[in-house]
């Protein structure tokens, strides 16, 4: 039992130090990359990196950029994928295989061979260049997240529906009353794998829109990263604390959500 968790303890420390690294990295005032840089004297640890990024290129507006962009594409995810997946997995109709597989199909396609083309349908064709709706299209819907909502929906027992439809419930109110509270967990587990993508992405905006009050977080940093740190105070402390502001949103965002995933019994709704 001791020899478990002590190999448990050295897991955790191996897998937690580079965060514990990046974030004392981010504070020192002298750049010091040897392996006592991470047991850093107290009289060098400052947040002028911070404040040196944050001159550079807004933080907050960044942010707001960001917030915007990555809850856009969350909000889409959950509301097509949700009608999509129950679609597949509960409602009849001619070509629901063809589609199925064919949403399999996509998921093998990288997205970046359809960048060029998705480029010119959003710049040239729908003129939404420079503009919030233009970054978020492209992510509306998320075939990994149609496959899990329906996966999740064909869990459910076919005796709820085939009781709700007696009761005269329509579809959208079945859905909504009747699957969706009893895979609560399979919406968070779309928020967190939806967040991951679009808050990171920087390809994309960085195409959409080269004005600065309109870019995410990750183009803002990237740009900063390849252009503005290398002549900062401390380069080694200016990519570290920019790996940790973009990090930071979603470390919380696991912290928050991760007491909520739990197995629910999707028969409790069943008689007998």
């Amino acid at each position: 039992m001791k020899r478990k968790f002590v190999a448990l303890l050295i897991g955790a420390f191996v897998f937690l130090f580079p965060f514990y690294y990046m974030l004392i990295g981010s504070l020192q005032r002298e750049p010091d990359p040897s392996v006592g840089g991470a047991f850093p004297q107290p009289g060098n640890l400052t947040g002028h990196n911070y404040a040196e990024i944050n001159k550079a290129i807004d933080l907050g507006r960044s942010l707001i950029n960001s917030g915007i962009f990555t809850g856009g594409v969350i909000l889409g995810t959950l509301v097509f994928g949700v009608l999509a997946g129950y679609a597949l997995a509960r409602l009849q109709f001619r070509g629901r295989g063809l589609v199925f597989n064919l949403m399999l199909l996509i998921q093998v396609v990288p997205f970046q061979l359809l960048t060029i083309p998705l480029y010119v349908l959003i710049v040239r064709s729908y003129g939404l260049a420079d503009s919030y709706l233009g970054m978020i299209l492209p992510f509306l819907i998320n075939s990994t997240a149609v496959f899990v909502f329906r996966q999740y929906f064909l869990q459910l027992p076919a005796e709820l529906f085939d009781a709700a439809r007696i009761d005269g419930a329509s579809e959208l109110s079945i859905l909504w009353r009747v699957a969706v509270p009893l895979v609560r967990p399979a919406l968070l587990t779309g928020v967190l794998l939806t967040f991951i993508g679009p808050w990171n992405e920087f390809l994309w905006p960085f195409l959409i829109t080269k004005q600065q009050d309109l870019q995410p977080l990750a183009v803002s940093l990237s740009n900063y990263l390849t252009t503005v740190s290398a002549r900062a105070a401390n380069p080694f402390g200016a990519v570290l604390a920019g790996a940790c502001v973009l990090a930071a949103p979603a470390v919380a965002l696991f912290v928050i959500f991760q007491r909520r995933f739990i197995s629910s019994n999707l028969s409790s709704g069943v008689k007998g």
